[in-house]
This record gives structure tokens, sequence and C-alpha cells, in this order.
């Protein structure tokens, strides 16, 4: 199997440069990673840089906290998209989450969804760590009838990332209808082995290139 093809390489630090974001593009294109992702600011950069290849341009929407308006995260979205994106990955509000406002954390992610329609796709992040399985259950049911692409465990940012557990739970939650993304804490081959067993379809990932080297 051709790991890097499952690799979404990030780089969401806040104190990342042009340069360093030129630097993973650079390193995107020659290994052939799914996506480069970024903070929204450098979405135009990113896109410029991987025109004619394969790789797609991953914005994050509503990032860190998800505790934006769903108008805000909607017009992220369509700015982001503007600027090249063909990836977005959306934190939910989890708050809503907690407070059992289903209906807000369904429109949350619809606004996501209706501004990205038909040009990017989709990945609903929902922060596993803060979460109870019977919440992560939940967070997976209502990203899969606001017909998200994706659901994904951890802006890691947070006080957890992935783990093997989150990942199997998410993927007999939403079935083989979505993508699940592991990210957070995935910095070897091993790990990221164990996520994609687990059922992952795509890892996020700063420590891209060791994870790719170790494969070989």
């Amino acid at each position: 199997m051709d790991i890097a093809k499952y690799i979404d390489h990030t780089i969401l630090k806040p104190e990342a440069t042009v340069e360093d974001v030129k630097k993973l593009c650079k390193e995107a294109k020659e290994y052939n990673f799914a996506s480069v992702c970024v903070n929204g600011c450098y979405a135009k950069l990113v896109s410029t840089e991987l025109m004619g290849t394969d790789v797609k341009t991953c914005v994050v929407v509503g990032f860190p906290l998800g505790a934006m308006t769903k108008e805000a995260k909607a017009f992220e979205t369509n700015q982001a998209i503007e600027n090249g994106a063909t990836e977005i990955d959306m934190v939910i509000n989890v708050g809503a989450l907690k407070d059992k406002n289903y209906s807000l954390l369904k429109e949350d992610i619809e606004a996501v969804v209706n501004a990205a329609k038909g040009k990017a796709l989709v990945k609903v992040i929902i922060e596993t760590c803060l979460l109870s399985d019977e919440e992560k259950v939940k967070a997976c049911e209502i990203a899969k009838e606001a017909k998200a692409d994706f659901v994904k465990t951890s802006t890691g940012f947070s006080s957890g990332g992935a783990t093997k557990e989150d990942i199997a739970l998410m993927r007999k939650t939403v079935g083989s209808d979505l993508g699940v993304k592991a990210s957070g804490g995935v910095r070897d081959f091993k790990t990221a082995m164990d996520m994609i067993n687990a059922g992952a379809s795509r890892i996020g990932a700063s420590a891209s290139i060791s994870i790719v080297s170790e494969s070989k």
C-alpha cells in the first residue's frame, strides 16, 4: 500500500511562516501526499504551489475551538474555496453537543456542507478527547445526517488525539458511507497503520515524512 496517499500533510501551528508552508508543499509534491492542510490565510498560497499536481488543498474552518457562529464558519468555507481549497476540515460546536442541542449541531455542520456543496469535501472534527463514547456516536450520526464526507477525531490542539478505539467506534457508526480521519498524535508508521487497520481512510500528520520513511 502507498501510505502517502492516506496522509494530509499538516501545518497548523500559529507561528508557521510562508517559508514553512512552501516547504510543506514541496514535500507534499515530492511524496505525493493526499493533501496539504493549513489555516485559511495560506489557502491561496498552497493552491498556487500545488497547481498541476494531484495533491489537494485542505483548509481548516472554525479552528481550533469550533465555538463561533455557523454563519462565520460558512463565510470561512466560502473564502477558503474561493482561494483554492478543495477540502474543508471544520470543527463542530462541541458545547452544542454537550448541551444535547442536536438541531444546532446539525445546522452548524450543514452551514459548512452547504457552503462547500459540489466544490469541496467536508471533514467534521468532533474532538473525541472531550467526548464520551455516546457523544462520539451522536456527533458521527449527525455529521452523516448533515451529509458531510468525513468524520475526524481531533484538532491536535486539545487534551488528546486519535486512538484506534475511537477510530473503530467512528467507523462502526458511519459505516462505509463516510471517510474517517485520524488526527492528533499520529507520529510513526506503526500508529498510522493501527489507525488504518481500525478503519481510518485518512491520516492527519505533521510527521508525514517519518511515517512514509518507516514504511519502506
